[in-house]
């Protein structure tokens, strides 16, 4: 069947209605959904957490009694599954998220639709704090990769109780900068290694003896998601992983050998970086 002129202007009008109608209930959804894991829904065990749990994070380790049990009046601590939006790029009202274990992704979205995975978060990581401290929209959006245990701290309350206390506001000022130094790190990594070299001293990061000679490890998370993390595809990351079998590096799924650690450093770290054994 052929259409005129003006049923193809209707049809074409109605796909544009369709598509924007999309984007918004998508748009609702992720609202929705992130507002389900920050009010606790689904998650009928979930409550403030214990003065002791707080210091489970590396962040507030230091911090006196008093001063985690006002970080406690404030916060929740969840368990969240695989998958839950935790806040969206452009968020205003975003929770200072503390990672206690389980993985968490920052993404950042383009008007186009495509995801760049960002950062992703191991344990006593965190995220949002930028954008409670600054009341700037969130840079990035950040779900959770793996099931996650969390405390997720108001931010209204977190900028009054840092108003208040010295030693709050000293751990949260230290851990911008160490944040700001790991940005700078990764600017360093893309702009003066080669894929190979920042992939040997992301897996030489992993080594728990960074006295021994050799080490075996399983990657955190999975290959597509550390060709992210490193800046390049995941074609790139196959042969960054080629080229470092001739130093030693084999590789089994997730399972890496390190089978000479000192070579290794040689090739992937600045001598100035180098960690004194």
């Amino acid at each position: 069947m052929v259409l005129s002129s003006d049923e193809r202007n209707v049809a074409h009008c109605e796909t544009i209605s369709l598509n924007i109608h999309y984007s918004d209930v998508r748009s609702r959804m992720d609202q929705l959904t992130a507002s389900s894991v920050l009010s606790g829904a689904g998650h009928p065990t979930a409550g403030h957490p214990t003065v002791d749990q707080m210091r489970e994070a590396d962040i507030f380790m230091d911090l006196d009694d008093e001063v985690l049990h006002g970080l406690a009046l404030i916060a929740k601590a969840r368990v969240v599954e695989a998958g839950a939006r935790l806040f969206n790029q452009g968020d205003l009202n975003a929770h200072f998220c503390v990672l206690i274990s389980g993985q968490v992704s920052m993404f950042r979205t383009t008007p186009d639709g495509t995801v760049t995975v960002v950062e992703v978060l191991q344990p006593s990581g965190h995220a949002g704090l930028a954008t409670i401290l600054t009341q700037l929209p969130a840079l990035t959006g950040a779900e959770t990769v793996a099931a996650s245990r969390m405390i997720l701290i108001d931010g209204a309350g977190l900028r009054a109780l840092v108003a208040r206390e010295p030693s709050l506001a000293s751990a949260l000022l230290r851990a911008e900068a160490m944040e700001f130094r790991a940005l700078v790190l990764q600017v360093c990594d893309l702009k003066l290694r080669t894929t190979a070299q920042r992939l040997g001293h992301y897996l030489l990061e992993l080594v728990q003896d960074q006295a021994g000679e050799s080490a075996t490890l399983r990657l955190p998370f999975d290959k597509r998601l550390l060709a992210a993390r490193l800046g390049c595809r995941q074609e790139n990351l196959s042969r960054a992983f080629a080229t470092l079998r001739g130093i030693g590096v084999e590789t089994r799924g997730a399972r890496v050998v390190l089978h000479d650690i000192p070579k290794l450093r040689d090739y992937a770290v600045a001598h100035e970086e180098q960690v004194p054994a």
